[in-house]
Order: C-alpha cells, then structure tokens, then sequence
C-alpha cells in the first residue's frame, strides 16, 4: 500500500495475556469492524502466537507488554519468538539495558498507561531513553474512554514538551485501547501518517511523532502549518519559518458541539467551539518566536477527549 493515514491500536491482548478472552480471530474481526488498519500484540510477558496471526488478513505487529514491578512498557517490532525480561523493578537499574536492546534490534519503546491506578502499573522510571508516551489509555479497566488517570498523563507529557524539543529529545503521545475484552478494540487508537502499510514504516511514523489519537474512526482531522510562501509542515514535522508568520490549522469532523484548544509552551493559547454537524475549521497565526510547537486536543461537549494530536513545530 502507498503512503497514507493509517489507523492502528498497539496494544492488545488476547487469550494469551492473564484477564483476556479474545481469539485471534475475533481480534481481527473487531479490528476491521472498528476501522483499523492494523494492530500491535502485546501480550504480558509472552509473544504473541504467531502463526495464528499471519494466516490472518491483516497487519499485526508482534510486540509484548514488559510488566515490572514498578511500571509497564510496550516493545514493538520484536522478532518471533523474543521475550523482553520483565522481573526487575526501578531501584534494580535494569530497564534502561532491555528498553536500549529492545531499540538497536528495530523495536520501538512506549512508556505505557503510565498513571493507572493499580500496584505496578504507574510508571516510575524516566521517560528518557523511551520512544513514545501512551498519553491516552482506553476501556480495559472503566468504563469511560476517558478519564482521570489519561487526564494526568497528557498533563504530564505537555508539560515536559516544551523542555523535551529544545533538548531535541521529545516523546510523541500515542493512544491504545490496551483490549482485553470484546467491544474494547480501537478506543482510542493513534492515527499514523505513514510512507506505506508495512510495520517498519508504521513504527518509523509512530517513533517520528507523525501522528494523532482518535476515539474512533468516525473521528477525522488534518492538522498542520504553513508560511506565506506556501511551505507547510503536518503534524510531527518541522516546518522553518524564517522568522515569517505561521498559520496553524486544523480541519476536523465528527465531534458534534465539541470545542477546540490549541497549545504551546505559554499553555492553552486558543478556545473555539465546533458546530452541531461535527465538523469545522480552525486557524490561528503565530510565529516561531513565540511558539516552539503548537498542537491540538477535541473535547466533546462534556470535556472528554475526542482526539489529540502530537505537535507541529515551529523554527
């Protein structure tokens, strides 16, 4: 498949993970009923059982969820078979080795759900050395798509953001459904701007911040930026100024009476509302000088989150 938007949840269980109920089969029907493009499996502690996945139509990313006694993570793109040591804890100053080896093989690293609200599950390590933050994680433990421990999260992670790009080591947001059980998949799931539909492209997109998280698929946006002259950069990417003025724009559907904010390192910079029918058009003019990033989040009417994006950056 050629370069386009590419919808995916990368992280998922099934009956092979301690608390889920889904065959393979049934994941890769909720999968397509739910609009995605492909999945990543992340067992706990276990690989994925991979050839009932390949004799399935559809991408699946062989991956595991690393759960330590003080914090989970996501290894993405491992090789069949690979297990990534899990039974260490924070003060064991063991992660950094197994997230870096994890890295040099391909693989890609998210510091997951890391405010759950369960012995083992807030994520006490550092962000760095991770690739990416699981800002927004889904319907495995509650019944609402969103809630306080996501809100914490994004909070976190926008704070550091500002600091992150000026050092040039900044973490993208991704959000997963973490499924266990059926009606699960896909809420939320990150959207990825990718060269083509194969995992290395995917995971590169992922790792690059080329990408923004949904609810679900009746959710859409566009979200970028452009100079005078016409150069224009999407979400993820660095668009050079020149010391000329931005216009920062994002078009987006299917959030009835939602509203709309965009942020930089000052904090929430612009409020406006979405009309009744879901969709709309927002655009604001900045400059590099007083923005180092802008990114945006779509709240419904009652404030939960309907979609985020990682940041466009200026220069």
């Amino acid at each position: 498949m050629r370069r386009g938007r590419y919808r995916g949840d990368c992280h998922v269980h099934s009956l092979l993970s301690q608390g889920a109920d889904l065959t393979p089969e049934r994941l890769a029907a909720e999968a397509r009923a739910a609009g995605l493009d492909f999945i990543a499996v992340t067992e706990h502690n276990t690989p994925p059982a991979y050839d009932e996945w390949a004799a399935l139509d559809l991408l699946v990313i062989p991956g595991q969820e690393v759960t330590t006694r003080t914090g989970h993570w996501l290894a993405l793109g491992l090789a069949p078979g690979e297990v990534v040591e899990w039974r260490y804890g924070v003060r064991d100053d063991a992660v950094d080795g197994h997230v870096e080896r994890v890295r040099r093989s391909g693989g890609l690293c998210v510091a997951a759900h890391p405010h759950a609200p369960y012995p083992s599950g807030v994520f006490a390590y550092p962000y760095q050395g991770f690739d990416v933050v699981e800002v927004w994680n889904g319907l495995w433990a509650s019944d609402l798509p969103w809630n306080a421990d996501n809100e914490a999260a994004l909070a976190e992670w926008g704070r550091t953001l500002a600091h992150d790009l000026h050092r040039g080591s900044w973490r993208p947001a991704m959000g997963n459904s973490d499924a266990h059980l059926a009606g699960q998949l896909g809420t939320p799931h990150t959207v990825v701007l990718a060269e083509e539909h194969s995992a290395a492209a995917l995971l590169a997109a992922v790792r690059a911040g080329r990408s923004w998280i949904a609810e679900s698929a009746a959710i859409d946006l566009s979200f970028s930026a452009t100079t005078p002259g016409d150069d224009r950069a999407d979400v993820g990417e660095r668009l050079r100024t020149g010391g000329e003025p931005a216009t920062v724009r994002l078009e987006v559907r299917g959030v009835p009476a939602g509203a709309v904010t965009f942020h930089t390192e000052r904090g929430t910079v612009l409020r406006e509302p979405l009309p009744g029918d879901g969709r709309g058009v927002v655009e604001w003019r900045t400059s590099a000088a007083d923005s180092a990033f802008v990114r945006a989040e779509i709240r419904h009417a009652d404030g939960r989150m309907a979609a985020l994006t990682n940041p466009v950056i200026l220069l």
